[in-house]
């Protein structure tokens, strides 16, 4: 995969900040490398970018994304492979995902060739923050907001489009515990689902909470009509195997987004020969597996975690164990086959990385 060379202005930090990190104690997402990437569109059009030291920026007090929502971000991930390389990992989806975000949300498209630009030139300056560690990443947070200094419900006429970098650990020390969801909703037909808006993940806050302190760490989303058909699990898609085949909720509903991770696993799937199923999936049907003992694995698939393995399911008052995880051969198999294509350790058959 290639990019063409965009030219941005550099600013480089005096010294790094890089000694400063504890990676025996890495918390997910609170610590930031040394530079960041910013952008401004105004006058209608995209101004020069900038690579700068990492900092705070200013914001005025009427800033309309504050007060009406328009904000949208992916995540991404990079790599460091086993000849010392830096592999960033399907970023040209992640553009294409946050074009179509824009689009949603009324807000100016960033053209591919930019996205992509950014984001490796951004990871090469700093890719002493992409550790060999195992189970390690350097995590990239892509975002674009409104920056209209105006108190006004109408779509802003500038906007800033960011990049920072953050190192990473595990993201889920266990398998996860997770709940069935039959009163709140993360999505509605014909709203934001499809949509990776800063606000779809706010108004999830709550349930989370209130699953979590029931002892589960997140929940499995339902429609918002019925509450009979599955959707994703937490901030993940959410896929299961019955009988040997993979089953995923389709995404032909604008209630569920796109996810990156999950068209890579049904891909892999595919290309092994696996039977996958998208379309509705029920509450139900997963259910009566649970029960019956016909239900063989179920895992949440994103970024932050590539696969989390789900070991137990919450309906009701019901608490439904999973197989133990030595039995998952599918979902081991192909979290271990991505995880040897993001370090090289595995030919990147398929095109994937993009190589800083």
């Amino acid at each position: 995969m290639t990019t063409s060379t965009l030219s941005f202005s550099l600013t480089k930090v005096e010294e790094s900040r890089i000694h400063e990190i504890d990676w025996e104690n890495l918390a997910f997402g609170k610590s930031f490398s040394d530079h960041m990437f910013l952008m401004d569109y105004k006058n209608g059009e995209w101004q020069k970018g900038t690579i700068m030291p990492f900092q705070p920026i200013p914001m005025h007090p009427a800033m309309s994304a504050i007060h009406y929502g328009q904000s949208i971000f992916e995540g991404l991930k990079a790599y460091k492979t086993i000849d010392g390389k830096v592999s960033i990992f399907r970023p040209n989806m992640n553009a294409k995902r946050f074009a179509e975000s824009a689009e949603r949300m009324c807000m100016p498209a960033v053209p591919t060739e930019i996205f992509l630009e950014a984001i490796r030139q951004l990871v090469e300056l700093d890719k002493n923050w992409v550790t060999d560690k195992p189970g390690f990443s350097l995590y990239i947070r892509p975002f674009l907001f409104a920056t209209d200094e105006f108190v006004g419900i109408k779509p802003a006429e500038t906007y800033k489009f960011m990049v920072i970098t953050s190192p990473v650990g595990v993201y889920y020390n266990e398998p996860v515990r997770v709940k069935i969801e039959e009163n709140y909703t993360r999505a509605s037909k014909g709203g934001v689902g499809r949509a990776k808006a800063a606000g779809n993940y706010g108004a999830s806050l709550y349930p989370a909470k209130q699953c979590q302190l029931q002892g589960f760490h997140q929940l499995i989303w339902t429609d918002a009509v019925e509450h009979k058909y599955i959707e994703e699990s937490g901030t993940m898609n959410v896929m299961f195997q019955i009988g040997g085949t993979l089953i995923t909720p389709s995404e032909d509903s604008d209630t569920i987004l796109r996810g990156v991770t999950k068209k890579s696993v049904i891909e892999i799937a595919h290309k092994w020969g696996i039977p996958v199923e998208e379309r509705k999936v029920s509450v139900e049907e997963i259910i009566s597996a649970a029960r019956n003992g016909t239900l063989e694995d179920a895992f949440g698939v994103g970024t932050a975690a590539t696969i989390a393995q789900i070991a137990v399911i919450g309906y009701r008052d019901e608490l439904l164990n999973l197989p133990s995880l030595e039995t998952r051969t599918i979902s081991n198999k192909i979290k271990s086959y991505m995880d040897a294509i993001k370090t090289g350790k595995e030919k990147d058959e398929m095109g994937w990385n993009l190589i800083v």
